[in-house]
């Protein structure tokens, strides 16, 4: 079976993916891919702009619902500049160790913050 293809241009409506809220609809036909074990190919052509709020929300959260190994078999990214594949490596690191350890992370900015009181 060849891969369904999303279109992240086309899901959003336009080329600037920053908010968090667009990322939703990128996820969502993802995920339901996965969930049926069918191959994915997300294609960032036309996008203009990314940001990791968009990425966490359209990529970044697949880390909570699926193995690592399930989403580096079924998905692939493609049409992305090479800045923006630098942020989403940045954002799938993240997100694996955040959803390997939720708390840990969440302590972690509490530190920082200075909130641990």
């Amino acid at each position: 079976m060849s891969p369904i293809t999303i279109s992240v241009f086309n899901l959003v409506g336009n080329g600037f993916c920053v908010e968090a809220k667009d990322g939703d609809a990128v996820f969502n036909s993802i995920s339901k891919a996965l969930q049926q074990e069918q191959s994915v190919e997300i294609s960032f052509h036309n996008v203009e702009m990314l940001t990791s709020a968009f990425l966490n929300t359209a990529i970044g959260q697949l880390y909570r619902d699926f193995t690592e190994e399930k989403i580096r078999k079924l998905v692939n990214v493609v049409d992305m500049a090479d800045t923006d594949i630098a942020l989403l490596r940045r954002v799938i690191e993240t997100a694996k160790l955040y959803y390997k350890d939720p708390s840990w992370l969440e302590e972690s900015v509490k530190l920082i913050m200075g909130e641990d009181e």
